[in-house]
C-alpha cells in the first residue's frame, strides 16, 4: 500500500479498519478515511468477527474519482464508485475466508470467529463475485494468485510482483548480539498463523541441530513459545535496522508455508542470502532452485531439515542472489501501475 501511495502521492486512502499505532509511521502523512465500522473496537481488534457486516460496510464506502486503485485481499474491490469511474484491483488473494476457509481459520481462530466465518461463507461469496464483475482491470501479485482469480471470477489477471520494501540498509553491528547469535542460524520471518507451518521450522532446526530465529506475531505465538527449545529465539516488534541485521547475519531464510507470493526470500536476497522454502506456490516466483535457494518437496519437518543441511553445505553466489532480488524493485512496480492507470483513463481496456 505504501508503494501505491508513493505512486499516487495526492490520493486519499479509503479503508474499512485502520489503527495508526499498529501500522507503518509513513501513513501519518497519508489522508486516510475509514468506515463507521472502525469505531467498533472489538471488530477493529479482530476483523474476523465483522465478516457478516463487511460487505455492507464496503458497499457504503463511496469514492468519487476518475480511477480507483484498490489493494485488495477481500473488501476494497467492493467500495462504491460512480458508474463512470474506472476500477483497477491489485489483488493479493481472493478472500481466503470465502475460498480457503479452513486454511484461513486454522485451529486457533477462536470458536466465535470460526462460526461467524463459516455461516457467512455463502452470502460473502455471492457478494464477492458480484463486486469482482465491477472491476475494469485485475493485477495479481503472483502466478498463484492469478490462477485463483481465474478460478474464482473467470478473469485473466496480469502478474505484477509486489515491491520489496525492506532492502539492505545500514545496521549497527551490535544490534541483537548475544550468545545465541554466535552460532549459525536460520531466519523465519512470518505471521504466526497455523498455515505458516512455523512449528515445523522449529522442529526441523532442532532435528538438524542449528539455531533458528522466528520473527513475527499472531494467534500461534503462545503455542510456538511452548514448542520452542534452546535453539529457538522468537522475536517481534523489531525495527527495520534490527531485521536488516538478522537478514545480514543469518545463514539462510526459511519458509514452510504455501505462499501466494513469498516475500521474505527476496528480502534476504538483497543481502545475498539463500532461502530454503516449500517448492510450491509463490516461492516458485521468488526462489530459483539451486541458484538463489532450495525448494523442498513438502513442509514436513524431515524435508525441511534436509533442505537446511543442503543449504549449509553449499557455496552460494551472493552476487547472483542479489541480482535476482533487483527484479522486485519498487520503481518497476510504480511504473507498471501508473501505465495501467493511464491506459484505463485513455479507454484502452474498454
Amino acid at each position: 500500500m505504501l508503494s501505491l501511495c508513493r505512486a499516487f502521492p495526492d490520493a486519499t486512502v479509503h479503508t474499512l479498519l485502520f489503527d495508526p499505532k499498529s501500522t507503518f509511521p509513513e501513513f501519518d502523512s497519508v489522508d486516510v478515511k475509514v468506515s463507521p465500522l472502525n469505531r467498533v473496537g472489538v471488530i477493529r481488534r479482530n476483523h474476523r468477527l465483522g465478516l457478516p457486516v463487511m460487505p455492507l460496510a464496503s458497499s457504503l464506502m463511496r469514492i468519487d474519482a476518475d480511477v480507483v486503485v484498490a489493494s485488495s485481499s477481500g473488501w476494497s474491490h467492493g467500495f462504491a464508485v460512480p458508474s463512470s469511474t474506472k476500477k483497477l484491483v491489485y489483488c493479493h488473494n481472493p478472500a481466503r475466508w470465502v475460498y480457503q476457509t479452513s486454511e484461513y481459520l486454522g485451529g486457533s481462530a477462536g470458536r466465535l470467529a470460526s462460526v461467524v466465518a463459516r455461516s457467512a461463507k455463502g452470502p460473502l461469496r455471492r457478494w464477492d463475485r458480484a463486486k469482482a464483475r465491477t472491476v475494469d482491470l485485475y493485477l495479481a501479485n503472483s502466478t498463484v494468485v492469478s490462477g485463483r482469480i481465474s478460478r474464482a471470477y473467470g478473469i485473466d489477471a496480469e502478474v505484477l510482483f509486489p515491491p520489496v520494501g525492506l532492502r539492505a540498509k545500514p545496521h549497527a553491528s551490535a544490534v541483537l548480539v548475544d550468545e545465541f547469535f554466535d552460532q549459525p542460524f536460520f531466519l523465519c520471518v512470518s505471521r504466526l498463523l497455523p498455515y505458516k507451518n512455523v512449528d515445523r521450522v522449529i522442529g526441523a532446526a532442532e532435528h538438524v541441530g542449528v539455531n533458528v530465529v522466528v520473527v513475527g506475531a499472531g494467534p500461534e505465538s503462545a503455542r510456538l513459545r511452548g514448542l520452542a527449545t534452546a535453539r529457538t529465539k522468537l522475536l517481534s516488534g523489531l525495527s527495520d535496522s534490527e531485521l536488516c541485521w538478522l537478514y545480514a547475519n543469518c545463514s539462510a531464510v526459511v519458509g514452510a508455508s504455501y505462499e501466494d507470493f513469498g516475500l521474505t526470500p527476496i528480502e534476504g536476497a538483497f543481502f545475498g542470502k539463500p532461502a530454503v522454502v516449500l517448492g510450491r506456490g509463490g516461492y516458485l516466483d521468488t526462489v530459483i532452485d539451486g541458484v538463489t535457494g532450495i525448494h523442498v518437496p513438502s513442509p514436513d519437518m524431515v524435508d525441511l531439515a534436509a533442505g537446511m543441511l543442503e543449504s549449509l553445505g553449499r557455496s552460494w553466489d551472493s552476487g547472483n542472489i542479489r541480482a535476482h532480488a533487483e527484479k522486485f524493485s519498487e520503481d518497476h512496480f510504480i511504473d507498471v501501475v501508473r501505465e495501467r492507470v493511464a491506459s484505463l483513463q485513455s479507454g484502452a481496456y474498454e
